[in-house]
């Protein structure tokens, strides 16, 4: 017999994602929906496709995500942000491996990021696994400003098949991306007492020449045409933006000269 299985999500203003991940993951035994306040039909959407659904005021990634984990029932846990529905290929494979008995404690799932309508298949955007396949009470969110990742305690496997991301419709949403996770992985640095570090000329100007290099030819994100590019240039950007914040950070206060 199938062991039971809870979808968490967490949502704020995702009315453009959220209905296309709630249709794929139907199937599941319950979907715990976790809202911060959104202003648009997300909540709306969601209660179209189950009546758990819940508000709590941001208390960050990790801690939202834990409190959305919090409130489910199942014997396991798929966290999926709002823009990742998951392919059919996997939906099943997920169903076998929480009726096994021989199954992992967790499980790394690949994931397929989707950028202007092109799955990118290069510069290390895939596979991406994440972790986010986990029995109830042996997986958390570790606490963390910005790429909050589950910590399992016992035994990890990974899937074959792959959880979908539509992060980044387009450039604008991009660009309002990069703003805001730069700015995150700031705080985080601060936490760790790494800002003044970081914030050195060689991180600001080379690491995002470097990191350009690195992801679109080393790693051949030329292979993925024009949206390979433009995705590569941006992310050498939020390179860039994440350590001028660092060095933005050390002189808040002072004269800069």
């Amino acid at each position: 017999m199938s062991a039971t299985l809870s979808i968490t999500i967490i949502t704020l203003n995702e009315e453009a994602n959220i209905r296309r991940t709630l249709k794929s993951v139907q199937w599941a035994d319950e979907i715990i929906v976790l809202d911060s306040g959104s202003t648009d039909r997300t909540v709306a959407i969601c209660r179209e496709f189950t009546d758990r659904v819940y508000h709590q005021d941001w208390l960050g990634f990790s801690g939202q995500k834990n409190a959305a984990i919090d409130r489910a029932t199942g014997e396991w846990i798929l966290s999926l942000d709002a823009d990742e529905p998951v392919e059919s290929a996997l939906a099943e494979e997920i169903r076998t491996i929480i009726s096994s008995s021989n199954s992992y404690d967790g499980y790394r799932i690949p994931r397929k990021t989707f950028f202007l309508g092109k799955w990118i298949r290069h510069g290390g955007w895939y596979p991406d696994d994440n972790l986010r396949l986990f029995r109830k009470g042996k997986g958390r969110f570790e606490e963390r400003a910005v790429h909050e990742a589950v910590k399992v305690t016992g035994t990890v496997g990974r899937t074959k098949h792959a959880i979908e991301h539509y992060a980044y419709p387009d450039l604008a949403s991009y660009m309002s991306s990069i703003n805001k996770y730069s700015s995150l992985a700031v705080t985080e640095m601060s936490q760790r007492g790494i800002t003044t570090f970081k914030a050195g000329w060689i991180n600001i100007l080379l690491r995002p020449v470097f990191t350009f290099i690195y992801k679109y030819l080393l790693r051949l994100g030329f292979l993925d045409g024009k949206q390979g590019l433009v995705l590569n240039m941006f992310h050498a950007y939020y390179v860039f933006a994440k350590y001028a914040k660092a060095w933005e950070h050390n002189n808040r206060g002072h004269k800069v000269s």
